[in-house]
Parts: C-alpha cells; structure tokens; sequence
C-alpha cells in the first residue's frame, strides 16, 4: 500500500525549518570541525565532533532521501530535486537524479534481485552486504569529487589531517550509520516481514530511533507512505496500528 502524503501547509513549514536546522547546524559543524578544530584539543572534543558531525551527515542524507519522494515539498518537484542535488552533491558527491531512479527501484521490488539496495547473495550478512551496497553507488564521479572538495579545503586553510579525521572519517562512519539502521535491519531476512514490502521496523524508543537513523528505522511505515516525511513516521506508525486494529 502506497498513499500519498497528508501533509498540511503548517506541517510543510516544520518540515523545511527542521530540514534547514540539520542542514545548517551540519555545515556549522563541518567548518568548525575543519577550519578551527586543533587535533591537540583533548581527545573527548575529536570524539565529539566526530560523533555529532556523523549523526548530521545522517541527517543532510535523509532530508535529501526526503526530497526523492517529493516529501520536503509536496508538489513542487524542481524544488525537491533542487534542494536533493545540493545535498547529494555535498554529502558525497552523489548524482541526485541516479540516487533517485535507484531508490524507486528499491521500492518497487524491495527485497529482491532487483533491488539495488539488497544483496540477494548473502541477504544475512552485515560486511558482505555494506561492500556491495558501498560499491553499488561510490565511484570514479564520488572519488574525484571528493579529492576536489579536499584540495579546495587545503587551499582555504584547512589543515590535511583535520579533512581526514574531522571529514573522511565522520562521512564514512555515517553511511555504516544508515546502512546498519536504514538498510540492514529493516531488510535482512532474518526474522519474517510483516507484508510485501520486504520491510521492518526497528522498534526502538522514539528517541533512540531519532538518533539512530532520523526514525528511517520506521521503514515498514516508510514503504506503506513513502511520500511522508522522516519525522512524520512515529506519526505514521501510531495511525497505521490504529487502522489496522
């Protein structure tokens, strides 16, 4: 089942102040951590920053997932795609129309050979399964990109080992964060699913599902209403339970 979103205008309001408050609290953090940040500081700072600008890469990354499903903006697709090229570009140098044409492909056959985000070699394994994902979408395009973006760092001043342990490291560590919680638990075949969706949710607290993954571990919900956005699914799960009751 698939419905297309209820959102009122209010509603749209929160969601692009919320999308503008991750997005800009990431670039924040970002340049801080690149610019200003000394690797001497005490090492619970690195950690920190490391930690935080990670959970918020997972962010930017699915308020762009959000735009893919016109979710930001309902009804106004070249602002979506606008706004989504931006922030795929920026996240890892990603083409937002490929992403996109992928990402409906997971949806349409979810769970499947087909579905560019499962590996229907090994569907249990978390290693074997992150690598194929991994190479599925990080190229040539992403790695000259990527070298572009660091040598403009270390021409602005940045130190070298600051866009590796303050950039690189936090970036990948991010996308171990949405494949784990956005891809891996809510579609390996361990446990059964609950509809053709091949799909699950992870069932945390609210709270820990914000800081897991932005609630994209409500994924049964985000199958049954793609068009809703991130921090409308606890909202969606409750209404389908009701509905279903």
């Amino acid at each position: 089942m698939s419905q297309a979103s209820t959102i009122t205008k209010p509603s749209t309001a929160a969601g692009i102040i919320l999308a503008a408050l991750v997005c800009g609290a990431w670039l924040v953090v970002h340049l801080y951590s690149l610019f200003v940040h000394q690797l001497s500081n005490p090492l619970w700072q690195t950690i920190g920053l490391i930690t935080l600008q990670c959970w918020l890469y997972v962010g930017i990354f699915i308020v762009a997932h959000d735009t893919i499903h016109g979710a930001l903006f309902p009804g106004k697709p070249k602002w979506n795609a606008g706004v989504g090229t931006a922030i795929m570009f920026v996240y890892a140098g990603f083409d937002w129309k490929v992403m996109a044409k992928a990402h409906h492909q997971h949806h349409a056959e979810s769970g499947t050979a087909g579905d560019p985000d499962f590996n229907a070699d090994d569907p249990h394994r978390f290693w074997p399964w992150y690598y194929k994902f991994f190479t599925t979408y990080f190229g040539l395009r992403q790695i000259a990109v990527l070298v572009g973006f660091t040598l403009l760092y270390i021409a602005l001043g940045a130190p070298y080992l600051n866009t590796i342990v303050m950039w690189a490291v936090p970036a990948i560590l991010s996308s171990v964060q949405l494949f784990y919680f956005g891809t891996y638990l809510t579609h390996r075949h361990a446990e059964g699913f609950p509809d053709h969706h091949n799909a699950r949710t992870n069932g945390f607290p609210r709270w820990l599902s914000l800081l897991t993954c932005f609630h994209f571990g409500y994924h049964h919900e985000h199958h049954l209403y793609p068009q809703e956005p991130w921090w409308r699914l606890p909202y969606r799960k409750k209404t389908h339970e009701a509905e279903v009751a």
